[in-house]
């Protein structure tokens, strides 16, 4: 098979969820049964707030899981994600609260350092050949250091940012249409995965993504530049992680430099959840947004439940080891 022929084959699991389609259905029958127990389980769960709370709870979550599909569908994994959403945060407070620059240098600031660390640990995977486990581990404590020596261990606060807060906490959709008060963090996290599933589905790099995933040695063997393309992917993916750092600094205002660790397990999960394989060259960004709704419907339906935090953890690992076992009978049978 050709690059090509690879990239086109990628797309076309993009576009029309083959490859995945059961999975995803599972995913998406799953979390309307999650919905309808939780809501006959409490009258408290249904309620308008509460499902603000869910989608805002999700926003965070989700941007990680778009940034952390599109690495896995390469066949690789990284396992900095939410180290680099914190070091992103630290940047922002940084530019903005210590520099006192305008706004809008805090947001390029913050997905360029997003960007740059990705492209760090694109090249260790694709030009030093560190398997990309160890990699972005070793990335993950280098930023989890860094964001504590830059902040100095403490908090950076935005009191003096107007419109930070707004990123996340804002509604422009509740401004035109009083009746639907979505904050803007879940309006982004619509947007960066809308933006993720066209350049899957529709250019050049998505293509390569799918086929570095599906048999990289047949695309480098065909004359593409394979190393060029898989560190693409994970500037990208590191681009995204800033985003997603300006949401949960917007959120709390302020950059916590000790948050982040357990954000990319549970966007692996919702990664694994929604279908994505992780041996690569199989997912959707679509079934990584249900993967997501279903970590936070779940974690919310217990918590109305008042099902001890320990618990809560327990089912969630139970739920990782299902999705991935799914998945390996998936690939069994298609294997």
């Amino acid at each position: 098979m050709s690059s090509i022929e690879a990239g086109r084959q990628g797309g076309g699991v993009a576009r029309l969820f083959t490859g995945g389609a059961q999975q995803k259905l599972l995913a998406f029958m799953s979390l309307i049964v999650l919905l309808i127990g939780f809501s006959l389980a409490s009258p408290n769960f249904m309620q308008t707030s509460n499902i603000i709370a869910i989608l805002q709870a999700t926003s965070v979550n989700g941007v990680l899981a778009v940034a952390a599909t599109l690495v896995i569908i390469t066949g690789g994994i990284d396992l900095s994600v939410g180290t680099l959403m914190t070091f992103c945060a630290v940047i922002a407070g940084v530019v903005l609260t210590y520099w006192g620059l305008p706004l809008p240098l805090g947001i390029i600031a913050a997905i360029g350092a997003g960007a740059l660390c990705g492209l760090v640990s694109g090249t260790f995977v694709a030009k030093m050949k560190i398997p990309p486990f160890i990699a972005t581990l070793g990335m993950m404590l280098m930023l989890k250091g860094l964001s504590l020596v830059i902040s100095g261990t403490r908090p950076i606060y935005f009191n003096d940012t107007p419109g930070f807060t707004e990123i996340s906490l804002g509604s422009l959709i509740g401004s035109v249409i009083p009746v639907l008060p979505i904050p803007n963090g879940v309006l982004i996290l619509f947007l960066v995965a809308g933006a993720a599933s066209y350049i899957l589905g529709r250019t050049v790099l998505g293509r390569y993504t799918f086929a570095l995933g599906s048999n990289e040695e047949s695309v480098r063997l065909s004359g593409v530049n394979t190393d060029r393309w898989k560190m693409a992917v994970y500037a990208l993916a590191g681009g995204i992680c800033g985003i997603a750092g300006l949401l949960i600094a917007s959120r709390l205002n302020s950059a916590q430099p000790a948050l982040g660790l357990g954000y990319e397990l549970e966007a692996i999960a919702a990664v694994v959840i929604g279908g994505t394989s992780l041996s690569g060259g199989r997912g959707t960004i679509l079934g990584t947004l249900i993967g997501a709704l279903i970590m936070s419907v779940l974690a919310n339906g217990l918590r109305i439940l008042s099902v001890a935090q320990e618990w809560q953890t327990v089912v969630t690992g139970a739920i990782i080891i299902l999705a991935v076992y799914a998945d390996m009978m998936r690939r069994q049978r298609m294997g």
